[in-house]
């Protein structure tokens, strides 16, 4: 069981200004949920990666990342918008939240419903990008707390996906693993990057987690950061971006 002693609440870094992609989604939504923000391939579409933001933050918050940082040829980029619910640890304040957190000290305490119902959007996504492209021209991937969804959601959809992108963040519900994780995603490459120094997301909770993929799954990666708090930094973009390329030249 994961556990550590913080106290802060799991966010992500907002950019001050925001590059919108250059359409609107018309994918499935829920009644509560907008649109997501969607760059278009430079290109004919070959392959897309779907990317969750970090509790409190919105699409638009790695919109500018995928569009400038990660952007490949071929490829789209969709950044969904978690529903705006109360969470329990910022005293019930209303924020973007892909699920409910009530400590980051018991992590069995975890809200499986919400996650679940987040897990569901996502392999709602995947389904809806599969409409384009094939299955395993799919990447899925996030931050913080959208990266905890987006582990979940690639490890146990029942097809063949391209990778799974994990930034500073935990595998939730590991208790369930591997009975939960499908056989038609066990060899779907996984990458994690941590900063050795986040105070939000304990860096051990990445160890943790990766050591815990490790006993099923045979094709994960860990990446570490010195002196990275819970954020992002230029080696860790290119770290993502050289395992998008890497493993889209594999599956051609």
């Amino acid at each position: 069981m994961l556990r550590t002693g913080l106290s802060k609440l799991l966010r992500s870094v907002t950019p001050d200004k925001i590059k919108i992609g250059s359409c609107i989604s018309k994918t499935f939504l829920s009644a509560d949920m907008s649109p997501p923000i969607v760059i278009q391939p430079k290109g004919p579409h070959k392959a897309s990666v779907i990317f969750l933001h970090g509790l409190g933050d919105t699409g638009h918050g790695w919109s500018q990342v995928m569009g400038e940082d990660l952007n490949v040829d071929n490829v789209k980029f969709v950044c969904p918008t978690a529903s705006t619910i109360p969470v329990t640890i910022n005293m019930g304040m209303r924020m973007p939240a892909w699920y409910d957190i009530t400590s980051l000290s018991e992590f069995d305490k975890e809200d499986k419903t919400g996650i679940m119902r987040s897990v569901a959007h996502v392999h709602q996504l995947i389904a809806d990008e599969e409409k384009s492209v094939p299955s395993d021209k799919i990447f899925v991937g996030g931050f913080s707390q959208g990266g905890a969804v987006a582990l979940y959601a690639g490890l146990t959809y029942k097809k063949q996906l391209g990778g799974i992108i994990g930034l500073s963040c935990y595998l939730p519900l590991n208790s369930e693993f591997p009975a939960s994780a499908a056989a038609q995603n066990s060899t779907t490459p996984v990458i994690m990057c941590h900063g050795k120094a986040d105070v939000v997301v304990d860096f051990r909770f990445g160890q943790m987690s990766f050591q815990k993929i490790q006993q099923f799954h045979s094709k994960v990666e860990m990446k570490e950061y010195d002196n990275m708090g819970h954020t992002s930094c230029p080696r860790e973009l290119m770290d993502v971006k050289s395992f998008l390329v890497k493993y889209l030249a594999a599956s051609s």
